[in-house]
């Protein structure tokens, strides 16, 4: 295991200086309060930058703030220029992919390498893409046929429009990009936005909001407000006017935002956990799919809402791929995330490494044993072993809950025809894994599964033009693809008698 080290950040350390601000109303201010708090470097534990922090005055400002931009020159801009604008923030985020990864490696603890060849550029990507949809949204025209006006003739479209002021709340593992998720689409489809990053990690949102001013997004347009969720997050989810709310993060904070969201029943889309399974068939390449299963689990320290954290394995296979993904995990490389060398970093919190190792524990009670990994390890920060389960049943918590950790649990199975019924037997339904050279078996099991994304051969694919999210309590809407834009907008029925 690698060992922390003092490694300097060549890019992010001038904006590491200082106590960083709210940005509201397109100037960096201090919270109303004073109040400030701390962000913690993972890979050591220690104090990685000081942070204004947010409350409910500092809402209501940045709230205020978004108003008078969405009625003012965010709404005389035509579609075309918005997507330039939203285009150089891509371009932006691109020339600054340096400091950016190494902020979300110091704050979220994953290898900058990582970030950069994943998290950075997606959400550029995201605001590339999205660019391109600003000028394309449109309603279309319709002949109504009203029964009770006989011969009347009317002329009637629709229109598709902004819901207005938005507030997003972005979860800690993909700290830039799931910033790009919530900002490019709102952004493309005219809104204005208060965003609340994680108070574990909100040194990228900040960064990017700056950027954002850069491109040339009017003040007000996206303000950045750091704080807790049970403050700042509370409030913008009550705030009478926002007109919608979009958060991404765990089912049980979910179902508080969409109750919180009652009170002028603001439209709300959620991202919420997942307990994805992935499954390998008896027919399956084998050396593939145990590549794929390790990579659906360890990728981002196990911290993705859909990895796959149930493995389903054909009983013939069962060894052999439990041996695999074992060895897999055996020789991930574990360290600091700003090594070169590093290939799956610490957890993000004290909170993050109790609950995972919570799990592992309860796991060894329930009578599970794990194959590899098992325990955390002794060093500063948080770090967890890539760790494989198995003995377990579909009744232990390590197979039914979330554990949001490098934990994979494997499951033998030998009736194909119950494969559905075990994979669906989750409250979550937000991706999954097949793994067979049958395309045909594939392509019918995937229609039996009621996830948002189902994985053939492969896992982890994420794009910008692929609509993602989740079925039953993994979620309400979908981030990306065209799909997404119905999260931000408004059909306007105009009929003109003739």
């Amino acid at each position: 295991m690698a060992t922390p080290t003092a490694t300097s950040p060549q890019h992010a350390g001038a904006f590491l200086q200082g106590t960083k601000r709210l940005l509201i109303d397109g100037e960096l201010v201090d919270a109303a309060s004073g109040a400030t708090f701390e962000t913690i470097d993972p890979g050591t534990g220690e104090v990685l930058a000081t942070v204004a922090e947010g409350g409910a005055e500092d809402i209501d400002r940045a709230v205020k703030a978004a108003r008078r931009a969405f009625e003012g020159e965010w709404s005389t801009l035509n579609p075309s220029e918005r997507g330039r604008i939203i285009h150089r923030i891509g371009d932006l985020i691109a020339e600054n992919a340096e400091e950016l990864a190494e902020l979300d490696s110091l704050d979220n603890g994953k290898p900058k390498a990582v970030a950069q060849a994943a998290d950075v550029a997606l959400a550029a990507d995201l605001f590339w893409y999205m660019a391109g949809w600003a000028t394309k949204i449109k309603g279309g025209t319709v002949t109504p046929s009203v029964p009770y006006l006989p011969g009347a003739e009317f002329h009637a479209y629709t229109l598709r429009e902004p819901i207005g002021v938005v507030g997003q709340i972005i979860p800690w593992n993909f700290p830039l990009l799931m910033a790009a998720w919530k900002l490019g689409p709102a952004l493309t489809t005219g809104n204005t936005v208060v965003l609340k990053p994680a108070e574990q990690t909100p040194l990228s949102a900040l960064r990017l909001g700056e950027l954002m001013l850069e491109a040339g997004l009017p003040k007000g347009v996206v303000n950045v407000v750091p704080g807790f969720g049970e403050t700042a997050g509370a409030a913008l989810a009550e705030h009478p006017d926002v007109n919608k709310i979009a958060f991404t993060g765990s089912t049980e904070v979910g179902k508080l935002i969409a109750r919180a969201a009652t009170g002028n029943l603001k439209r709300v889309s959620l991202e919420l956990g997942g307990k994805s399974p992935n499954i390998i068939f008896d027919d399956a390449d084998v050396d593939a799919a145990i590549a794929g299963a390790a990579q659906g689990i360890f990728f981002n320290q196990g911290e993705v809402c859909s990895a796959g954290s149930r493995l389903y394995v054909a009983e013939e296979h069962f060894d052999q791929v439990v041996e695999g993904v074992s060895a897999a995990a055996k020789g991930i490389k574990v360290g600091y995330g700003m090594d070169a060398d590093t290939e799956m970093g610490p957890l993000v919190s004290q909170e993050q490494f109790d609950r995972v190792t919570g799990y592992l524990k309860k796991g060894q009670e329930e009578g599970s044993s794990a194959v590899a990994g098992g325990n955390n390890i002794d060093r500063p920060g948080y770090y967890v072993e890539p760790t494989v389960i198995t003995g377990a049943d579909a009744n232990h918590a390590i197979v039914r809950e979330e554990v949001f950790g490098p934990v994979i649990a494997a499951l033998p199975f030998s009736d194909v025809e119950d494969l559905a019924r075990q994979a669906n037997d989750s409250h979550y339904g937000l991706a999954a894994g097949v793994w067979t050279r049958d395309i045909s078996k594939a392509h019918k099991l995937a229609k039996r599964i009621q996830a948002g994304t189902v994985h053939i051969n492969t896992y982890h694919v994420f794009s910008a033009e692929l609509p993602f999210g989740g079925y039953k309590q993994s979620g309400w809407g979908r981030e990306m693809g065209e799909e997404v834009l119905n999260n931000y907008l408004e059909t306007k029925s105009v009929i003109v008698g003739l």
